[in-house]
């Protein structure tokens, strides 16, 4: 394993998509460091305004320009290279927005108002805003759920309910004009999803209906209506016909789909023919076989010093993960409440709402049980690496917990903890954030920071493997070259290339006013 040198950090510090740059925004700057040299490509300086009260910072899908929003005003900078700087103003009258984020592409924002009143989308190359009313999600936690952007041509699909009704249109890219909408036969639907491939566009119902899930054609057709196991099917699986889809997830190459309710087994269908290829159940107790490894966490002391590190044994006889035991003032929970594919699409991780501190491993290609992870804590991340298959980041809540990432592989032994404490020597008590690093080294690399350090962590087994970057010396002030005073008005300026560069959107209170309870699409 190893580890490069600490770096600067705030709450406010992520690794790009494409996993070659690092963006930390320390008041009054953004720092833009490249992964390759660590070294600081750019410095952008704030306007005065965004020295406080920061509520968004993100980077772009591209990782070309990087988001700064407070309660008011969203700025938007060009990231490692260019002069753009965007400015849209926020009316007082809507208040403080609850959701932002780019939309399909880096010229396109998207911000959902309170209460699910409307849906502004801002077109950067055209200084043009879009509103849609009554996006039916529009909380920070949901408000993806209720829209999706087809792959290739970036049509967004969104999913409003007004009257009591869901709807769902297809708007087209760019301008966002409404090209198609349609009522779908939901009592309340849960969400919406492009397949990888565009072909296919996916509604499903709430869990507390009959399990249903809606295949749309790209062009708003139904092609294929899911209600659940057969009515022949054996009276183990009955289960599923008792409640709805507590969760969907599409594999990455689009071949297959996981949906699971409140029982212990997840249904997997073949895409494009719909029908069903497997169901996997979770067991009461797990019995180990040849095929199937159990790893239970141990609390291992070190040489160093009394300092526990979670470790973990494998297990020779059966075992029963620790199911959860509401008491009378809660109500009962069960179900699958996460499923992830990786991104080979041959392994899926499951975790049970009723056992939250154990990892469950499939390999779908024999619909086997192919390994399970016990913590003593709940289990709150799981990621698989977005270009390395089979490798799984995990991590957990608690005080314990906190400077702690596990990996895992089908060839490990058991997940291998990385202890970021003996790293940072006055590492934080308090919050942390870690994440994969999109990088096609040898060996697959993670980002991990607190609100003052940051460091990556390579899991390299030997120095002769390649890494994503390459020690340098340490920082000093004379590293910032390349650096951009982005401070300038966010008026439009005089010059054709400042012209070019600085774009100003006002949202003024034209539109805030009380909307009809029918579907709307206002273009400005």
């Amino acid at each position: 394993m190893r580890f490069s040198k600490a770096l600067q950090s705030s709450p406010h510090s992520y690794p790009s998509p494409n996993g070659e740059l690092i963006a930390t925004l320390l008041p009054p700057n953004i720092i833009i460091r490249s992964v390759a040299s660590l070294e600081v490509l750019r410095t952008i300086k704030l306007p005065p305004d965004l020295t406080t009260g920061v509520t968004s910072f993100l980077w772009s899908p591209s990782s070309t320009r990087v988001l700064v929003a407070i309660i008011d005003r969203i700025h938007v900078f060009s990231a490692s290279s260019g002069n753009f700087h965007g400015v849209i103003k926020i009316p007082p009258s809507v208040g403080r927005s609850t959701f932002i984020d780019f939309g399909a592409t880096d010229n396109e924002l998207c911000i959902w108002s309170p209460f699910g009143i409307k849906l502004t989308l801002i077109n950067l190359t055209i200084s043009k805003a879009v509103e849609i009313a009554n996006p039916k999600f529009y909380s920070a936690a949901s408000a993806t759920k209720g829209c999706s952007f087809r792959p290739e041509t970036n049509h967004l699909s969104l999913l409003t309910r007004s009257s009591g009704k869901d709807m769902v249109s297809i708007h087209s890219p760019g301008t966002r004009e409404l090209q198609r909408s349609w009522y779908p036969d939901t009592i309340d639907a849960q969400g919406i999803a492009w397949t990888p491939d565009g072909r296919w566009l996916v509604v499903w119902e709430s869990s507390a209906q009959s399990p249903r899930v809606l295949f749309y054609t790209s062009d708003g057709h139904i092609f294929k209506d899911w209600s659940g196991p057969l009515l022949h099917a054996p009276a183990a699986d009955m289960g599923l016909l008792g409640t709805g889809v507590k969760s969907f997830t599409l594999s990455s190459d689009g071949r297959l789909a996981a949906m699971a309710n409140s029982s212990a087994c997840i249904c997997i269908l073949k895409i494009p023919s719909m029908v069903e290829a497997m169901r996997l159940y979770h067991p009461q107790v797990i019995q180990p076989k040849d095929t199937l490894q159990i790893w239970q966490e141990q609390n291992i002391l070190q040489n160093t010093g009394p300092v526990s590190l979670p470790g973990f044994v494998k297990a020779a006889q059966a075992v029963t993960p620790q199911w959860t035991t509401p008491n009378g003032l809660q109500e009962p929970v069960s179900g699958c409440n996460l499923a992830k594919f990786d991104c080979s699409s041959s392994l899926l991780a499951t975790r049970l709402e009723d056992a939250p501190g154990t990892i469950w491993i499939w390999d779908l290609l024999s619909s086997d049980l192919r390994a399970v992870l016990m913590y003593h804590a709940n289990v709150t991340k799981l990621e698989w690496h977005p270009v390395h298959p089979e490798l799984l980041l995990m991590r957990c809540e608690g005080d314990s917990y906190v400077n702690l990432m596990f990996a895992w592989d089908p060839l490990s032994h058991g997940p291998r903890p990385i202890d970021m404490a003996r790293q940072f020597p006055e590492v934080s008590s308090g919050k942390t954030y870690a994440t994969w690093i999109r990088a096609g080294t040898e060996s697959a690399a993670l980002f991990f920071t607190d609100n003052t350090t940051c460091m990556l962590v390579s899991l390299a087994d030997s120095d002769g493997e390649t890494i994503p970057w390459r020690d340098s010396a340490p920082d000093s002030p004379a590293s910032h070259g390349g650096d951009i005073n982005m401070q300038s008005s966010p008026k439009l300026a005089s010059s054709g290339s400042d012209v070019e560069n600085s774009i100003n959107i006002d949202l003024d209170d034209d539109y805030a006013s009380e909307l009809d309870d029918t579907f709307q699409f206002i273009s400005r």
